[in-house]
């Protein structure tokens, strides 16, 4: 039976800048050194320490960590805008670092699309040819690659803009229009480096929502770098805190804020709320435990939620749902949800 090969897989990746990068390589494979030591005894600077992850198929895997640790360095391995001292990346099963010229150009320009903190638009072009750019520079007609620039800026909400100048655009417009930009060539995979970083909070909440729902919509593979946990919690299914060029801990948001690796992981997770992570299945009373006769009954037709709902639908649903909600996979009957129940998993989680 054929197989689907992972869109994007790093092994073992390594970068480390200066003329004496093989001997610093070398001697950081034999014994641990830090970035001082490096520094000091070779001249060199590491970016990036024998990383390795696989990012799956609709999958957003967020990259966090502090200014300096390697995260954006590592992300532009990924369309080979750097080599890397040791190590492979593969893109769809192809080891990016035999590509010719012409074919790692096609590999960038069909499917990996790339969005920045600050997107550079072309003060002087539409809406429309700052988004259809890209797909003109591949010789694309003019009708094709407007319509194709159309579709994206309806994808991001700013359908009837195409004909402005982005000075006529918000800040978090302007980020939208980036996004679009990416989006224009239909690409499987997305490389977002702090798309938001530089916006006002509101905006930025805002623009997370709307991407996580346009990435989940689309099944993009999605690799999104970011210094703050919160936006790494917010749009992520798996998170990686790197730390001096290294994933100190990689795992699922949940993961990460209730069972942190280390003081340097738990440092970034203390404030953080854990009421992110409230599902149905997490507050549920089990099928086998409310019983046939007790709470599991459903009172009314229809009272039924998934495991994955969120806190916010919940309190959305519970207060009308006498004797508590259902909570089925499909067909399979999990457990029940109560006021009662979610109530004290609220508290648990403030107190």
């Amino acid at each position: 039976m054929a197989t689907t090969a992972v869109p994007v897989k790093c092994r073992n990746v390594w970068k480390i800048y200066g003329e004496r990068e093989n001997e610093a390589l070398a001697a950081m494979r034999e014994a641990p050194l830090s970035k001082d030591e490096v520094r000091t005894r070779f001249d060199c600077v590491v970016g990036v320490q024998d990383v390795s992850f696989d990012v799956g198929a609709g999958e957003t895997f967020c990259i966090m960590g502090l200014s300096g640790s390697g995260k954006s360095t590592l992300l532009r391995h990924v369309n080979r805008l750097i080599e890397p001292s040791s190590g492979t990346v593969e893109i769809n099963g192809q080891d990016i670092s035999r590509l010719s010229a012409r074919d790692l150009e096609r590999l960038r320009a069909d499917s990996i699309g790339m969005v920045f903190q600050h997107m550079a638009l072309w003060p002087h072009r539409t809406i429309r040819d700052n988004v259809g750019f890209g797909l003109e520079v591949r010789g694309v007609g003019r009708r094709e690659r407007s319509a194709a620039a159309e579709r994206a800026l309806d994808l991001v909400q700013l359908g009837g803009w195409e004909s402005r100048y982005p000075d006529e655009l918000s800040g978090g417009m302007q980020q939208r229009v980036g996004l679009a930009r990416a989006l224009a060539s239909n690409p499987d995979i997305l490389l977002m480096d702090e798309p938001f970083s530089a916006l006002d909070p509101l905006i930025r909440r805002e623009l997370q929502d709307q991407f996580a729902e346009l990435a989940k919509a689309m099944n993009k593979t999605v690799l999104f770098i970011t210094h703050d946990l919160e936006e790494a919690i917010q749009v992520g299914h798996r998170v990686a805190i790197m730390k001096d060029g290294a994933f100190v801990q990689v795992g699922r948001p949940e993961e990460i804020l209730t069972r942190p690796a280390d003081d340097y992981v738990a440092r970034f997770v203390r404030g953080v709320s854990h009421l992110h992570f409230l599902t149905a299945a997490a507050v549920m009373q089990t099928w086998d435990s409310a019983g046939p006769d007790g709470a599991g009954e459903e009172s009314e037709a229809g009272r039924a939620v998934g495991p994955d709902t969120p806190l916010t639908e919940l309190l959305d649903v519970i207060a009308g749902a006498e004797g508590g909600l259902a909570v089925r996979d499909g067909e399979r009957r999990l457990g029940t949800v109560t006021a009662d129940g979610l109530l004290s998993a609220i508290r648990a989680r403030i107190g």
